[in-house]
């Protein structure tokens, strides 16, 4: 059995460990100009920040970039009109501009998109810390709980939410958290299973620190960076699966504006009216590929790998 002696010099090397690793963190205008080369170098994921910023633009400005009151009927003179210097993008079956009924719908998607992501980041980072950093069978058990969640078909389980309870914006937006966490909770997993086992975190055990101090101060800080990923991505996948469920008919109501129940009443128009169903499409296509883009951009710039190969 060796001396206690011995493993002090040992334990003395973890804590310089730990604090030349909190130096490197701490380096912040390095990393942060690292961060913006590398993402900059990634052209699609600029043209997807600067559609993220249009149509944040546009969710915060829409009061006063909005030409027309989004809700005011004209059926007598502007029924269905193309699109004109009056209405941009045309009217609808009630003559209601239809540029202004897409940046109104703004807000409804991106509130939906950040809400449920928002929730399903919340309840997936938690599980899959407590699942990754407790193991044994607290892993084994909320995994199991995890993978019931995963068998349940969203679009079902959303289905018979709304049917049930009001669907309004934030009812959709919990019913896609609730369904949506456990993938969040897998990533979060699997990085804090990569990260306890670090010296700098041995160190910090060395120190005394209570477990829940060295999961809150040393280890969820260092596993954050593919959960901010996986959200921006879940956005996108919010934003179309509340498009989806409106254009079954089971989304956002009448008259308030939503893209995909836009889509929805604008397919019975397709041959007459190309517009009323085009454009909300555009807008569900291009704010998704955004999305995509500035996740795929991030997902670069916070992969230390990729970050050191391309430097």
């Amino acid at each position: 059995m060796s001396d206690p002696k011995e493993r002090i010099p040992v334990q003395n090397i973890l804590v310089q460990q730990a604090r030349t690793s909190q130096g490197d963190e701490l380096s912040g205008p390095t990393n942060a100009a690292r961060f913006w080369r590398t993402f900059r170098r990634h052209r699609l994921g600029l043209v997807g920040l600067v559609i993220v910023g249009t149509m944040v633009l546009a969710a915060v400005g829409a009061p006063y970039l909005a030409p027309a009151d989004p809700l005011a009927q004209d059926i007598l003179r502007a029924r269905l009109q193309p699109p004109s210097a009056a209405h941009p993008l045309g009217t609808d079956e009630l003559g209601r501009d239809l540029l202004s009924r897409l940046i109104y719908g703004a807000r409804i998607s991106l509130t939906i998109g950040l809400l449920a992501e928002g929730t399903a980041l919340l309840i997936g980072s938690v599980i899959g810390a407590l699942a990754g950093f407790l193991g044994g069978r607290v892993d084994d058990l909320l995994m199991r709980i995890t993978e019931i969640f995963m068998a349940i078909p969203s679009l079902l389980f959303l289905i018979a939410v709304v049917a049930i309870l009001e669907p309004n914006v934030v009812t959709i937006a919990l019913a896609l958290g609730v369904i949506g966490w456990p993938s969040e909770a897998r990533v979060m997993r699997s990085q804090v299973l990569a990260v306890k086992n670090l010296e700098y975190v041995t160190a910090a055990h060395a120190l005394g620190l209570r477990p829940y101090q060295v999961l809150l101060r040393h280890i969820l800080p260092n596993a954050l960076s593919p959960m901010i990923v996986v959200g921006t991505l879940g956005i996108a996948g919010a934003i179309l699966t509340e498009a989806t469920l409106s254009f079954l008919g089971l989304g956002i109501q009448q008259p308030i504006p939503s893209w995909g129940t836009m889509v929805y009443t604008g397919q019975n128009y397709i041959f007459t009216a190309w517009w009323y169903a085009v454009f909300p499409g555009l807008a569900i296509m291009l704010t998704v590929l955004g999305f995509n883009f500035v996740g795929d951009a991030l997902r670069d710039a916070l992969d230390p790998n990729r970050v050191t190969q391309r430097t």
